[in-house]
């Protein structure tokens, strides 16, 4: 139980990061969008 809650906590530390600073939310997009584009080929 104790893993699950700091793997939670890691994940909403890095989402609250990404929605605070654009610059690295806009290059994860990006990123998201480039790998989709190569999978649908």
């Amino acid at each position: 139980m104790a893993r699950r809650n700091l793997m939670m906590t890691t994940v909403a530390l890095g989402a609250a990061y990404l929605l605070r600073n654009e610059k690295a939310r806009n290059k994860l997009i990006h990123q998201f969008q480039s790998f989709a584009k190569k999978s649908k080929r």
